[in-house]
């Protein structure tokens, strides 16, 4: 699996903020939800969040990733079918002729660390960023790529918190359609596994 990390934390750059609400004059597809889900606390609320209802790989990735034992929690989400150029894009990064793999499907999650100290901490992010792509690079995906992304956040949940997120997207490619869409399954629920595993330590 191609796995890579960035980070975007400049001035300029766009900050996860938790609650979050889509303003009534952005224009959404009507399939997106307009406001931020707390499945810790109310894990059934998944039936608020039409792709998961819509894609079985990212319910199940959802109740992982918020499960009462999981080091994260979830803010944002959305799954879409590649265009033309972000699939001549994956394409190259793909370590393989991957010439006839004309399909593509992607998502992305955004996630946050319940613990405060690693929320709050750069030089952790990065730390478990670099052991995060060392356990995904081995895993036998090779059609998927994982790409990370490192950005601030505020969350106000319970007071005001600045730290950082992350934002995890999956993608895969595939000869057709379903094809591309069971590769992006099975590989957003390796990467959740490789998350939720033993081998990988957010301590």
């Amino acid at each position: 699996m191609v796995a890579d990390w960035t980070v975007e934390c400049g001035a300029d750059d766009p900050v996860l903020v938790v609650p979050w609400s889509a303003s009534p004059e952005v224009p959404m597809s009507p399939q997106l939800g307009r406001n931020f889900v707390d499945l810790r606390e109310n894990p059934y609320d998944l039936d608020q969040i039409p792709e998961a209802e819509r894609h079985p790989a990212l319910l199940q990735a959802l109740r992982a990733l918020n499960a009462s034992r999981s080091p994260v929690f979830t803010a944002k989400c959305d799954v879409w079918e590649m265009s033309a150029g972000e699939i001549e894009a994956l394409q190259m990064d793909l370590v393989l002729d991957a010439a006839d793999l004309s399909h593509g499907f992607s998502s992305y999650i955004d996630i946050l660390w319940r613990e405060r100290s690693l929320f709050v901490s750069l030089h952790q992010h990065e730390q478990l960023l670099h052991r995060l792509i060392r356990h995904v690079e081995p895993l036998d995906l090779p059609y998927a790529a994982l790409e990370c992304t490192l950005r601030p956040a505020l969350v106000d949940l319970a007071g005001p918190q600045e730290g950082f997120a992350l934002t995890l997207y999956v993608k895969a490619l595939g000869p057709d359609a379903a094809d591309a869409h069971g590769n992006w399954s099975e590989a957003l629920a390796a990467v959740v596994a490789v998350m939720r595993g033993k081998d990988l330590s957010f301590a």
